[in-house]
């Protein structure tokens, strides 16, 4: 298993905090319903292209950190052009093509302080990861999924400004939508 004391440039997870956040970025990047609606049955609620491709041209080139199930549920792993990073508890999970770690803490710490990794879900790994993020950039699908079974965490308004904010678009598939990127106060 990795360690944090073995990565050369790595940042130990257990000294992040408003100082180290400073030399290091972390980003969340998820798309959601109004509700903050993420997932419904292991999928995603809807499907916009514009969405997947803001994803791919945002994630790509950076390492993406994931739990097991989101890893699971890509229709083609691993996502290309990007470091595959799965988070599972089970320490003889074999995820094809990306890197396995026990925690999101240490998969963030096997990244080098000069990387900025995007959290990509799911709702436990967003959970986890959010108190050390520094951004987050979220795709708002202006509808709500009334049988929805994950969720994201709500956001405070205390530690989370708005720092960009995209006008409503209509996707190809009829649902209007908008780009809103948060940062940290």
């Amino acid at each position: 298993m990795i360690s944090e004391k073995n990565i050369e440039g790595a940042i130990p997870f257990s000294t992040f905090n408003s100082e180290s956040r400073r030399l290091r970025r972390l980003k969340a990047i998820v798309a959601m319903a109004n509700d903050r609606a993420i997932g419904l049955k292991g999928t995603l609620p809807w499907h916009l292209p514009e969405d997947l491709a803001h994803f791919k041209a945002t994630t790509l080139g950076n390492p993406i950190v994931m739990g097991r199930k989101t890893w699971e549920s890509l229709p083609r792993r691993p996502l290309p052009g990007r470091r595959n990073m799965v988070v599972s508890a089970n320490s003889g999970y074999v995820a094809e093509g990306a890197e396995v770690f026990g925690s999101v803490e240490m998969a963030i710490a096997a990244c080098p302080a000069s990387e900025t990794p995007v959290i990509i879900g799911g709702a436990s790994i967003y959970k986890t990861a959010l108190p050390y993020c520094t951004d987050i950039i979220v795709t708002q699908v202006d509808t709500t999924v009334p049988d929805a079974d994950t969720f994201f965490p709500e956001l405070s308004q205390e530690e989370w400004k708005i720092s960009e904010c995209s006008e409503w678009m209509t996707s190809v598939k009829g649902l209007k939508y908008r780009f809103v990127s948060f940062s940290r106060k």
